[in-house]
C-alpha cells in the first residue's frame, strides 16, 4: 500500500514523447487512501470533509464516474476528470449455466480478461472472483495453471468483481450476494497486498461494511504466506487446496508441493490456527485412480489430525489439457463414510456451471456468449 507521504507520485505526471506534444498520465484515483485524498484536497485549497465524500462514493457507493458524485461542485469534478481516471472493471460477456451458475468474463483498463462466478443456492449467493490474470502456479488438473500469468488484479479490480456479481445476484435471483470466495484465476497469495487491501474495501464500515466471516481466501499452499496470514491476524476464513496427503502424490499434480511440502505447511496451518482461532477448510478432489482409495483416505486423515479443520471432497471437473477423471460414486461415498468415521467432518461439493466452463478448475478466459441466457 502507498504510504501518504508518497502522494506527490500519485499526482499528475508530464511525460514526453519524441517529436509530440506532452501526454498527461492520469492516476487512479482508487488507488489513494483516505489519508492521501485529504492531503490532495488540502494542496488544491478544499475543505477537508470533501475527501470523506469522494472516498464514500468510491468504496461505498461504488462510483465509476466523477460525473455520479452530486454532491461536488462541478468545478471539482470537473478537476477530478481532467487528473484523474476511475479504472473501473466493465462486464465483457456474460454466460449463464442449465444450473443457475453465471460466468462473468470481466475486462480491466488495460483490456486483459479475467472470469468470475456467481453460484447461486436457496440460502445463499456466493461470488466466485479472481485476484491474478492466469497464474504462476501450474496444478496440473487446472485450466487457469496452463495459462502465463499477466499480472496481478489491484484491489479495486476485486472489489469490482464483487460488485458486479452482486448486481447479477438481484438482477437475476432477487437476493444480495451473502459470500465471496477468492477461489477463481490466481493465487491470492502472490497477490498479498492486493488481496488484503480488496478485503478491507469490502469488510470497512467505510466500504461495503461486511464480515469477514462471509469471505474465504483460498490458497495452493504458500507456507510463508499463510504464516503471513496469521501474523496480520486475520478475520477471513482459510481454505487449502490439498488434494493429496501424499507428498510424492501432490508433487505429481501440484509443482508448489516441491517448495511447500506438507511438512511445511502443516506448520504454517498449526501456527494460523494457534493465531487466529480459525478453523481451515481442506479441499480434496478425489481423481479416479491417484488418490480415492483408503489407504488415500488414511493419509488425509492423519494430516487433518495436526489441527482442526474441515474437509470438502469436490467433483473433479475435467479440462482438455489434463486426463484425470472424477473418481466413481462408490469410491467417493466409501472415502467419506471413512473419514466421518473419524470424526471429520466432510462434505461433498457437487460442481456448479460445468455446461459454461464455470466450475472449480476451468476458469481459463474461454470466450462466452454476450447475453445471459434464460
Amino acid at each position: 500500500m502507498t504510504n501518504a507521504t508518497d502522494t506527490d507520485n500519485l499526482l499528475p505526471q508530464i511525460e514526453t514523447a519524441p517529436a509530440a506534444a506532452p501526454t498527461i498520465l492520469k492516476a487512479d484515483i482508487r488507488k489513494l487512501s483516505l489519508e492521501q485524498l485529504q492531503e490532495l484536497f488540502k494542496k488544491q485549497g478544499e475543505q477537508g470533509f470533501r475527501a470523506k465524500q469522494v472516498y464514500e462514493w468510491l468504496w461505498v457507493k461504488s462510483a465509476t464516474r466523477f460525473d455520479q458524485m452530486t454532491n461536488l461542485s462541478n468545478t471539482l469534478r470537473q478537476w477530478l476528470k481532467d487528473h484523474y481516471v476511475i479504472n473501473a472493471v466493465t462486464v465483457q460477456d456474460v454466460q449463464k449455466s442449465q444450473d443457475g451458475t453465471i460466468k462473468t468474463a470481466f475486462r480491466l483498463h488495460d483490456g486483459h480478461i479475467v472470469e468470475g462466478v456467481l453460484i447461486p443456492a436457496d440460502d445463499r449467493m456466493t461470488a466466485c472472483v479472481s485476484s491474478q490474470v492466469g497464474c504462476s502456479l501450474t496444478c496440473k488438473f487446472c485450466a487457469t495453471g496452463y495459462m502465463e500469468r499477466k499480472r496481478n488484479l489491484d484491489a479495486a479490480e476485486i472489489y469490482d468483481q464483487v460488485i458486479l456479481i452482486d448486481l447479477q445476484a438481484k438482477e437475476h435471483f432477487g437476493m444480495p450476494l451473502t459470500n465471496i470466495v477468492y477461489m477463481g484465476m490466481g493465487e491470492p497469495l502472490l497477490n498479498y497486498a492486493n488481496m488484503m487491501q480488496s478485503i478491507d474495501r469490502i469488510t470497512s464500515p467505510t466500504g461495503l461494511n461486511w464480515s469477514p466471516k462471509r469471505i474465504t481466501v483460498s490458497t495452493a499452499g504458500i507456507a510463508k504466506m499463510i504464516t503471513k496470514l496469521a501474523d496480520d491476524q486475520v478475520k477471513f476464513n482459510l481454505a487449502l487446496s490439498l488434494h493429496a496427503a501424499n507428498d510424492v502424490k501432490r508433487d505429481t499434480i501440484m509443482p508448489i508441493n516441491e517448495s511447500n511440502t506438507l511438512e511445511a505447511l502443516r506448520d504454517s496451518l498449526q501456527y494460523f490456527y494457534r493465531k487466529t482461532q480459525n478453523r481451515i477448510t481442506l479441499e480434496y478432489i478425489a481423481f479416479n485412480g491417484f488418490n480415492d482409495t483408503l489407504d488415500d483416505a488414511k493419509e488425509l486423515w492423519q494430516f487433518t489430525k495436526q489441527f482442526p479443520c474441515r474437509v470438502n471432497i469436490i467433483e473433479y471437473n475435467p479440462i482438455a489439457e489434463a486426463n484425470y477423471t472424477n473418481t466413481t460414486a462408490d469410491k467417493l461415498d466409501a472415502f467419506q463414510q471413512y473419514m466421518e468415521s473419524k470424526r471429520v467432518i466432510t462434505n461433498v461439493r457437487r460442481s456448479r456451471g460445468k455446461d459454461i466452463d464455470a466450475a472449480c478448475g476451468q476458469l481459463a478466459g474461454k470466450k462466452v456468449v454476450t447475453e445471459v441466457v434464460e
